[in-house]
């Protein structure tokens, strides 16, 4: 009975261990794994910044169109009805009458403006401009947000690479305390030499529980960056990196800065900024100008007090209008009933339709200064925007010596932190054989072991150094940013 219970225990527990490895694997197989390509393209779709630029940019584009529209003519239709009780005059007639009228117009207006001090056609140009300057603003928050795309994912794959040196250290270390463990319990080590394992040992495990914080958080950073939920656990892909041997460091910082100037969304965005002042100032002294506008109308209306009158009836009476010569005998003539009836409605509107046709000269002569105002704000803002300009200029330069001096000095980094790693290697070769036969200390052995730990931490980190440095000179070059 009690091989039968252990038998069914044991088939329990590798049922459950079945469950649990298979589990561990869908869940595995479940992360989605995202290449750097894959990586720029959710960010550009997903990024809230980049829409809201986009969104910008539609807006000026709108307005755009809406100034050329500007130029076109006018065209307006305007009706009103009136109801007047009692005394009142008819809007149509202008006759006074003392009774209910009901009374309708009807007006088409068309306007175009002749003349305006060239205000629409600048006011068109410094439109052009906006938007030149929005689509150069996302282009600039596109480029800013594949750099940081682009940082992210190599501070993962550098982080990786640590976590997977600390493990491979955590792996060693705790073999050689497993070898310590070993000589202490036959009195082959002291106590000291095995408290130096653990102290390593434990030093080891720091390092891996830091190294996996860090992943934690460089996967957090590029989640929000791409704008995914941070729940969902996802892999990035290792790409074949080899740059390091090809990074071109011989770059002229002058050279660089000549190129960013044609290219570097910033200028062009400092650049157009300034345009669009430029037209606002010619938009401002217009104002200065007469205004000559054609104006034309179409109009008619309709009364119901409007009457036209009839052929009068005799009403059967008679009213002398004289006398015969010589007899005296009376001539008289039969009186008659005046008859009207209503116009109708299709009759009075072919009866009051007319058309106008003017023009309308409007010269300013003084408005408060309100015209000498706006362009003086207007040169001001533009004065503004050259300064804007000029510092974008500046600091183009300062920051792209700035990488080239960065560039040069993390290739010698990288370089000396390989000569320093395979240096690190060969002390603790002979070290660690030494240590073996008994001819050098725990404390040195692990000291050794430290320093190389460091040393391959320093590769890894200069490793990828090299390359974000690199890649940051193809930002300011307009080279597409890859690994």
């Amino acid at each position: 009975m009690r091989l039968i219970h252990k038998n069914t225990s044991a088939i329990k527990i590798s049922v459950l261990t079945a469950f649990g490895v298979l589990f561990a694997f869908s869940q595995l197989q479940a992360q989605q794994t995202i290449t750097l390509q894959q990586a720029t393209e959710l960010a550009l779709k997903n990024n809230l910044q980049v829409k809201q630029a986009q969104l910008t940019e539609a807006l000026s584009s709108e307005d755009l169109k809406q100034s050329k529209l500007a130029l076109y003519p006018t065209l307006n239709a305007s009706n009103n009805l009136n109801f007047n009780y009692g005394r009142s005059i008819d809007p149509l007639t202008d006759v006074f009458v003392n009774q209910s009228v009901a009374s309708t117009n009807a007006n088409l207006f068309t306007g175009v403006t002749l003349f305006q001090g060239f205000q629409k056609i600048n006011q068109i140009s410094q439109n052009k401009y906006a938007l030149e300057a929005d689509k150069s603003n996302t282009q600039k928050t596109k480029n800013d947000l594949l750099l940081s795309v682009v940082t992210t994912y190599l501070q993962v794959l550098n982080s990786r690479d640590l976590l997977t040196a600390s493990k491979q250290q955590l792996e060693i270390t705790q073999q050689q305390l497993d070898r310590e463990q070993k000589f202490f319990d036959v009195g082959s080590k002291t106590l000291a030499d095995l408290s130096q394992a653990k102290s390593q040992l434990a030093t080891a495990e720091l390092n891996v529980t830091n190294a996996q914080n860090s992943l934690d958080l460089n996967y957090l950073s590029l989640a929000q960056l791409l704008e995914l939920d941070p729940a969902v656990p996802f892999q990035v892909e290792v790409p074949v990196i080899d740059e390091e041997k090809n990074v071109n460091t011989a770059y002229s910082a002058a050279e660089v800065y000549t190129t960013a100037l044609k290219n570097f969304p910033d200028i062009k965005l400092a650049e157009y900024r300034r345009m669009v002042f430029e037209k606002a100032v010619d938009v401002a002294k217009g104002n200065y100008y007469p205004q000559l506008t054609l104006q034309a109308g179409l109009g008619s209306g309709f009364s119901n007090s409007g009457l036209q009158g009839l052929e009068p009836i005799p009403d059967g009476t008679f009213r002398q209008i004289g006398v015969v010569q010589g007899t005296n005998q009376p001539v008289v003539s039969p009186n008659f009933t005046p008859v009207s009836q209503k116009i109708p409605f299709g009759t009075q509107l072919d009866q009051n339709f007319n058309q106008s046709i003017g023009f309308n000269l409007s010269i300013p002569i003084f408005n408060g200064f309100g015209a000498r105002t706006s362009v003086r704000k207007a040169k001001i803002n533009l004065r503004n925007s050259e300064v804007n300009e000029q510092i974008s200029k500046n600091n183009l330069n300062k920051v792209i010596n700035q990488a080239v001096y960065d560039l040069r000095a993390a290739e010698r980094r990288f370089y000396s932190a390989q000569s320093a790693f395979e240096s690190s290697k060969e002390v603790f070769n002979v070290i660690q054989q030494r240590y073996e036969v008994g001819l050098v200390n725990s404390l040195d052995f692990n000291q050794s072991q430290t320093n190389l730990n460091k040393a391959q931490f320093d590769v890894i980190q200069a490793r990828y150094d090299l390359i974000f440095r690199s890649k940051v000179i193809d930002y300011y070059l307009g080279n597409p940013i890859s690994l």
